[in-house]
Formats: structure tokens, sequence, C-alpha cells
């Protein structure tokens, strides 16, 4: 193919992303939608002029882990921690927490009883399932009130990193459906949840050097290049992290949370130890710099992931059975608890639970023989495009958008999906 036809065809993909990401900001409508269906419309002409992408299943996951990365750290630079903020940082922390270990053991039961599975191995299986997408949801609240924007900021943010810990915790103690052992049988007792602990506790010191070595070499480097360089060390220090089984999202939620918080988190007796001036300088660069990168990122992620869509994946009735039980349990459990902790405003938090990357991405690590009629490729793209649907239902029938508000701020519209083969 004519290298300067890709390169025009790249070009006009990446304008109509930011057409698309124009048209969610003033419509609300999830950009992800219509860079999926362009995808989709992709790969209908691709089938017909028989043209085939090489390594598809393993350019998703790439695409998938990068974009993964930039969202962490593009939501924890937006993080703002003060005394003015502690409320609302308790509120969403427990409300992340609560909502994903009810929701996770609630589907766990209607698996362990519909499919007979062990019940530790569908807790395993349901846990993406229970964890929500900032990438989505962070920014389709840009629109709310204050506090209800911090909220979902916040609440999405923790969603994301406890949905990951206690996912990694599961993962080592479960016998596949097969009655095969995965990894290891290890029965969970106080010594495994004793091993969390370290492990958290060895991610966080891990976390304090990166950023310190990061924010030492930010200081010193003098070449005009540098915020580039800064988050490809951060990329290879997740990989190492990876690599030596530890939750290395923590590292770069720590770095971004840290250099976004400078004056605020560290103690006067250890800013004179740690460079932060031009940290607080080039803060502005560098979220552009990833706002930037996650864009184009999400671009090709989601295009690809569209190309990997065939329409057979819609034609089985028991996928929307299934489907729509999750998202049952999903809001059921989402509207009860605002219920009890808010009753006076329900909406539109409680609709703004929309499922995405993180929930693909641990999917895609769960051992092939645990997919099942429940859990599988064409369930989680319905359960995802339908938390979409509703949480742009709720924000348009929310009291803020009734009242006419516009954005306080101008966000682009992250979304996130992924693909897996069987």
């Amino acid at each position: 193919m004519d290298i300067y036809f890709i390169m025009g065809g790249m070009s006009i993909l990446i304008i109509f992303s930011y057409l698309f990401d124009t048209i969610a900001r003033n419509t609300r409508f999830p950009s992800v939608i219509l860079l999926i269906a362009t995808g989709i419309g992709l790969r209908f002409l691709a089938d017909n002029f028989n043209y085939h992408i090489p390594y598809l299943d393993k350019i998703i996951p790439t695409f998938g882990t990068l974009g993964l990365i930039l969202i962490v750290l593009e939501g924890a630079l937006e993080l703002k921690i003060n005394k003015e903020k502690k409320g609302v940082i308790i509120k969403g922390f427990f409300s992340a927490l609560t909502i994903l270990l009810v929701t996770a053991t609630s589907l766990a039961f209607m698996v362990n009883h519909w499919l007979g599975v062990p019940f530790l191995n569908a807790m395993l299986e349901v846990t993406p399932l229970a964890i929500i997408s900032s990438a989505v949801a962070i920014p389709s609240a840009a629109g709310l009130f204050e506090k209800d924007k911090e909220f979902v900021v916040y609440e999405s943010t923790f969603s994301d990193i406890l949905g990951i810990v206690l996912f990694y915790f599961l993962k080592p103690h479960i016998v596949d459906s097969l009655g095969e052992p995965y990894e290891a049988i290890i029965p969970i007792g106080i010594g495994s949840f004793f091993e969390l602990i370290i492990e958290i506790g060895t991610v966080v010191i891990v976390s304090f050097i990166v950023t310190y070595i990061l924010f030492t070499l930010i200081e010193r480097i003098s070449h005009k290049v540098k915020f580039f360089l800064i988050l490809a060390l951060l990329i290879l220090a997740y990989v190492i992290a990876k690599k030596f089984h530890l939750s290395a999202l923590i590292i770069i939620f720590f770095f971004g949370l840290f250099m976004a918080n400078t004056r605020d988190m560290l103690p006067d007796k250890l800013k004179k130890y740690i460079p932060t001036k031009k940290v607080n300088e080039g803060l502005h660069e560098f979220h552009l710099l990833t706002a930037e990168s996650t864009f184009l990122i999400r671009t090709g992620f989601f295009l690809f992931f569209g190309f990997n869509i065939t329409l057979d994946m819609f034609m089985n009735p028991a996928t929307y059975l299934y489907g729509l039980a999750i998202i049952g349990v999903i809001f059921a459990v989402r509207f009860l608890y605002f219920g009890i902790t808010q009753p006076k405003s329900i909406l539109p938090v409680a609709t703004i639970a929309p499922r995405g990357l993180i929930t693909i991405l641990l999917f895609l690590d769960l051992p092939l023989a645990m997919s099942n009629d429940f859990v599988n490729q064409k369930v989680l793209l319905i359960v995802i495009l339908l938390s979409m649907f509703i949480m742009l239902i709720g924000l348009i029938l929310s009291p803020e958008n009734k009242k006419g508000d516009k954005p306080k701020v101008d966000l682009d519209s992250f979304g996130d999906v992924i693909n897996k083969n069987e």
C-alpha cells in the first residue's frame, strides 16, 4: 500500500477523533462510541478489499496498557490534595471501596449460583466488572457542579487503584474452573492480608524513590526536551514493577499525585531535600504533554478495537441477558449506596459508573480457561456500552444539565474499551 495513502489516512483519522471530542464536549455523548463505530466501518471496508492488519492481538493490549498508564497519570495530575479537600477525598475513597466490594461479591454469588463456578474463582472473574473507568467518568463529569465533579474524580480514581489491588490479591489463590491449579493453590488467611500490606508498603516506598529520582532529573536536565524522557522512565519503572508482580499503577499514581501537589503534600522540613522548583514550573507543560499523548494513543487504541469487532458478537440473546443482569447489579448497588449516604442528591453521581479500559485489561489477564458464558468478551462489550449509555442518560437528566451549566474545565473525553479474542 502507498505510504502516502497510509499517512493521509492516519491524519484524517486523528482529525475525526478531534471532531468526536468536540461533539462529546457539546453533547456529552461518549466519543469512544464514535471511534469504535469508525473502526467497525473500517473493518467492513477492509473485509471487502481483503485487507488484514497483522498482529492485532498484540497491538490492542500494547495500546491499552500505554493508555492505562497515561490515563492514571492524567487522573493523578488532576487530583488536588489539601485540607479543604479532606472531606471529599474520604467520601470518594469509602464510596469506591464499598461499592467495589459489594458489587464484586454480588456478581460472584450470581456466577456461583448460575454456573456453579467456585466462589473465589467467580470473585476473580467479576472483579474487573466492578471497577469504574476513571478514563470515561472524569471527563464526563466536567460539566457538573464542583462538588460532584470532584467526587467523581476521587471515587473513579480510587476505584481503579483498589480494583487492581483486589484483582492481584485474589489471582494467586485461584483454582480455575477446570480444577487445574492456576499459579498456586494458596488459601486466603491472615497471612495473605499481611502479605498484601507488605506489598502495598513496598510499592509505596518504591514510588517515593522513583518520584525522588524523577524530580531530581527534572531539576538537573537542561535539555529543552526532557518531559518525554521523564515519561519514558516512568513507563520503564512500570514495566520493571510489573515483572516483580507489584501493583505498578500505584507508582504512576503517586508520581502524578506528588507532581501536582508538591507544595501541599510535602512537609516543610523535607522540601529543602527534594527539588521541586522546576517541577512546579513544568507542571503545566508535563500535563499538556500527557494529555496530547493520551489523545494520540486513545485514538489508535479505539480504532483498532473497533476494527477487531465482528457483528456476530451481538447475535447471541444470552449475551444481552447476562449483560443486563450485570448492569442491573452494578447500578442497584450504586443507587442503594447513594440512597443511604446522600438521599437528596442521588443524580447524577449514581449513574456515573462506566466500565472500560482497566476492566478489559484485567479481563485479558485472566486465564483463558476461566472464560464462560457469563464472563467473556461479548458480555463485556455489552456491559461497557450499556454503562456508557446509562451515564449519558443520567447526565442529561441531572439538575446541573437542566440549569444549563457549562463545563468549567475543558477536558478531553476519554473512553476505554478493548477486545479479547477467544
